[in-house]
C-alpha cells in the first residue's frame, strides 16, 4: 500500500509547528502497516470529536465520523459493538476527552470495549483560542484566564488505570518513532486502549523546549504489573518540575465487552436495542 493512497483533496489548515502534524504522519504509517499485514482498510473506522484534533479526519483517507464535543468514546463504543469486525480508532482533545467528555471515556475504560483512543494533548483548547482545559498547568495564562488558572490539573492516566483501561501509554509529537510503535501497539491490543500524546500547541502553549528537556523512554518496567504501573503514572502530574515517562504503563488481556454481549443469548433485534439505550446520554 502506498501511502499516498490514504491522502484526501482537503487543504490542511493546522498552524506551522502543530503537533498534529506528527501525529497524522504517524497514524498513516500505521494504517500502512497494519494494511499491509492483513487488516483491510475498509475495515477501518475513525471517530474524531471537536477541535483542532478533529481535522485528522479530513485527511486520512478512510471511514471516519465526526461526533459532537465530547462524544468520541461513546460514539466508537456504538461501531464497534454493533459490528464487531471493525477496527475503530477515536482521536480526541484534551479539552474533549478529559472536559466534556470524561465520563464516557471512563465508561468506555471500565467496560474494556474493544477500541482505541489517542487524546490529543496539547493542554489547552487551541480551536477557540487558547483557554486552559483540565490538563493545564497551575498557573496557566490564557483567554479564560489572564491572570492565570487557579486550578491544579488532574492526572488523566491515574483516573483511566483507576477505571480499568486494560491499555494504557504515552507518547510526545516531538518522537515520531516512538510515537509510532505506541500507536501500532495500542491499535492491536484486544481491549480499551488510550494513549496520552503530549501534542504541542505551538500557537498557544508551545512546551516544545519543556518536553525537549523532560521527557525520557520507560525501561526496565513491568507493564503487566498494576502497583508499578499506578507509581509511573504518578511521578508526573502535569504540573511538576518531574521527568516524564513515555511507553506503555500498563496492558492486561481481559474479557472484552463485545464478548460479554455475544455469550448473552440475545436476538440481534434486541442486541441492538439494548445497546441503543445504553449509549443514550
Amino acid at each position: 500500500m502506498e501511502l499516498k493512497a490514504l491522502e484526501t483533496s482537503a487543504r490542511n489548515t493546522w498552524c506551522p509547528g502543530c503537533g498534529n502534524f506528527a501525529i497524522l504522519t504517524a497514524f498513516k504509517s500505521v494504517l500502512k502497516s497494519l494494511v499491509e499485514d492483513g487488516t483491510p482498510v475498509e475495515n477501518v473506522v475513525m471517530v474524531a470529536g471537536i477541535g483542532c484534533h478533529a481535522k485528522i479526519a479530513d485527511y486520512v483517507n478512510v471511514n471516519s465520523f465526526y461526533s459532537i464535543h465530547g462524544r468520541v468514546a461513546p460514539v466508537a463504543q456504538g461501531i464497534k459493538i454493533a459490528t464487531p469486525g471493525l477496527k475503530v480508532v477515536g482521536f480526541a482533545g484534551d479539552g474533549d476527552a478529559y472536559g466534556e467528555g470524561l465520563e464516557h471515556l471512563l465508561f468506555a475504560a471500565k467496560r474494556n470495549v474493544d477500541f482505541t483512543m489517542f487524546i490529543h494533548n496539547n493542554r489547552v483548547y487551541g480551536l477557540t483560542t487558547g483557554q486552559y482545559t483540565p490538563t493545564s498547568p497551575l498557573g496557566f495564562k490564557g483567554r479564560s484566564t489572564p491572570r492565570g488558572t487557579q486550578e491544579s490539573p488532574f492526572n488523566p492516566l491515574e483516573l483511566l488505570l483507576a477505571s480499568g483501561a486494560s491499555f494504557i501509554g504515552r507518547a510526545y509529537s516531538g518522537r515520531l518513532d516512538s510515537l509510532k510503535a505506541i500507536m501500532k501497539e495500542a491499535i492491536l491490543h484486544p481491549g480499551f486502549a488510550v494513549v496520552d500524546v503530549l501534542q504541542v500547541c505551538h500557537t498557544f502553549f508551545n512546551a516544545y523546549d519543556y518536553y525537549n528537556q523532560k521527557v525520557y523512554d520507560l525501561t526496565d518496567h513491568d507493564p503487566t504489573d498494576f502497583d508499578k504501573a499506578c507509581a509511573r503514572v504518578r511521578e508526573w502530574d502535569y504540573s511538576s518540575d518531574a521527568r516524564i515517562a513515555l511507553g506503555t504503563f500498563f496492558r492486561k488481556e481481559t474479557p472484552r465487552f463485545e464478548e460479554r454481549f455475544d455469550r448473552s443469548g440475545m436476538s440481534e433485534e434486541d442486541r441492538r436495542g439494548r445497546l441503543t439505550r445504553m449509549l443514550e446520554p
